[in-house]
């Protein structure tokens, strides 16, 4: 039976699973979460740069994956290409939803709701002057808003003024009173979908994530094993020791793992 292997710097990955099992049921997800370097979108380029590659790579050898995806659009959008140079297996990174939220746009103006990081990342630019040339875009930074997607996940209540307040200078210039389409640029973001739908004014009709497109195509570069034999449990790598364990085991319940190991990495 094939595995895929989706990593990201905390919990915001877990949508890209959900999608992954959706698509390719018969395939086991494990998870990789650096927990003990998070949050990515604060850290500098320099040390993303010289963490992500060499981490990639030890995770990729202890589990063993048939692919990797890079569940998270900062990582992606900084150390995609060096990942794919130093490992043998495929590698799937998260790009922006910017080209279907450019083709599906009714006003001409589309929102991208990120972490700091990939806001001011080249790889965004080039993404917008290929599928987006034609429209406007009006970006927006938030560190908070991943965050509170953690805290959600984990169970706290937490009131919707601090989603409203994550997400309204989005729309606070006078371009942001046209978006009727947002993109959710983070991982993070669609396991809070319901929150941020209710934070966005009433004449944005469409969030818009990059879940469904991973989804299909890991089961585009999947080789298909039919196999009788029972394979292990899906499990999960963290980094960070064993309080981040402790602390993340009981969202990684909720999505259905049970075996979660620390890495020293």
């Amino acid at each position: 039976m094939n595995r895929v292997l989706v990593f990201d710097s905390g919990v915001g990955g877990l949508s890209i699973v959900n999608s992954i099992r959706e698509q390719i049921p018969d395939t086991i997800v494990d998870y990789a979460a650096d927990a003990g370097f998070f949050p990515y979108g604060l850290k500098s380029d320099e040390e993303l740069q010289a963490r992500l590659p060499k981490l990639c790579k030890a995770l990729i050898e202890k589990a063993k994956p048939d692919i990797f995806v890079m569940a998270c659009n900062t990582a992606s959008t900084l150390s995609l290409a060096s990942v794919r140079e130093i490992v043998d297996i495929p590698v799937v990174g998260t790009v922006p939803a910017i080209k279907p939220a450019a083709e599906i746009t009714q006003t001409g103006t589309i929102g991208v709701l990120a972490t700091p990081g990939t806001i001011r990342r080249q790889y965004l630019d080039d993404l917008e002057r290929q599928f987006a040339a034609h429209i406007k875009v009006v970006r927006h930074g938030t560190a908070g808003l991943v965050e509170l997607a953690e805290r959600h996940v984990r169970g706290e209540i937490l009131s919707q003024d601090m989603f409203d307040n994550a997400i309204s200078p989005l729309f606070s210039g006078a371009e942001g009173q046209n978006i009727d389409v947002v993109v959710l640029a983070c991982t993070h973001f669609p396991l809070i979908r319901d929150q941020i739908q209710k934070a966005c004014p009433a004449y944005v009709t469409k969030l818009i994530d990059s879940g469904d497109a991973i989804g299909r195509q890991v089961g585009r570069l999947l080789v298909r094993e039919k196999s009788s034999k029972k394979s292990p449990d899906a499990c999960v790598l963290l980094t960070g020791g064993r309080a981040n364990r402790d602390a993340y085991f009981p969202v990684l319940e909720k999505f259905g793992y049970t075996r979660v190991e620390t890495v020293d990495l």
